[in-house]
């Protein structure tokens, strides 16, 4: 287990963005580069009423005594971030894509309640895109771990050597079978990035105007991958101990128009010309 640095309180998420941005040009990412070994601790973490409110409603969660699934991912992310935009943490921050996160609660846990969370960067991967790191999130209260994520970041980077030849397509595991069934469409408008954003404390620039997101080569503002998990949670809803493995597949432009498709324990986001989104399991 990496050295614990416990924290006196949450780390400002500016200057973290920030710092992350004006070191991104200067990282090197490589698959065997260093990485920190520390493990970032907070203790006493509660989640303020107002942005827990104002994330369940742009997130489709009806209000409840206990936390919406994914917010625990939003207690720690000023914690994830300090880590990312260290001087130590090899990817750059700028351009840094959530490709996939795992999450499992073992038991519900009270909006009211307090707890520990812990980030820690769990290891370096090579991907056939660039490098891809993995960031291990866990909440505790006095009985132990009763929330955890596994989150998966890729950084895009040519290889040294490497010829801009074609990519291989990995084989779709999901690829068999009929499609599934249209439940629900959904039109998030272009402010759905910025409310998420207000709430869940990640301001990425490509969520907040289609200027800067065009500074990053999108045609227009992106929703947020976390958004578009917690949206499809809210509508399929869970018991109060699940596991839900989730693949961000392509990002939503905003405004846009997505469909919600889902069997039991089995859902995904698709758009015009059926294009995936997200896909996700989900089971007890």
């Amino acid at each position: 287990m990496p050295a614990a640095v416990v924290l006196t309180g949450s780390p400002a998420l500016g200057p973290a963005l920030a710092a992350g941005a004006l070191r991104s040009p200067f990282k090197r990412p490589a698959p065997d580069a260093a990485f920190p070994r520390t493990r970032l601790v907070l203790p006493g973490v509660r989640a303020d009423p107002a942005r827990l409110a104002a994330y369940e409603r742009v997130c489709g969660f009806a209000g409840s005594t206990t936390l919406p699934v994914t917010y625990p991912h939003v207690l720690g992310f000023p914690l994830a971030m300090r880590l990312m935009s260290g001087r130590d943490f090899p990817l750059p921050l700028l351009g840094l894509v959530h490709t996939s996160i795992t999450v499992t609660r073992h038991r519900a846990l009270p909006a009211e309640g307090t707890y520990e969370l812990a980030v820690r960067v769990a290891g370096l991967a090579p991907h056939r895109r660039g490098t891809e790191a993995t960031v291990v999130t866990e909440a505790r209260d006095g009985g132990g771990v009763v929330w955890e994520s596994t989150s998966t970041y890729l950084a895009r980077h040519r290889s040294a050597g490497e010829r801009p030849e074609a990519e291989p397509r990995a084989a779709d595991p999901w690829a068999s079978g009929p499609p599934l069934p249209v439940l629900d469409e959904w039109r998030p408008g272009g402010d759905v990035g910025r409310r998420y954003g207000a709430a869940s404390g990640d301001l990425n620039p490509i969520h907040l105007h289609p200027l800067t997101a065009r500074l990053f080569g999108f045609p227009r503002t992106v929703a947020h991958g976390m958004w578009t998990l917690a949206r499809c949670l809210a509508a399929h809803g869970t018991g109060e101990r699940v596991c839900v493995r989730a693949e961000f597949r392509a990002p939503v432009l905003l405004p846009g128009v997505v469909a919600y498709t889902a069997v039991p324990g089995r859902f995904e986001l698709r758009g015009p010309e059926d294009r995936v989104h997200l896909r996700a399991t989900i089971t007890p």
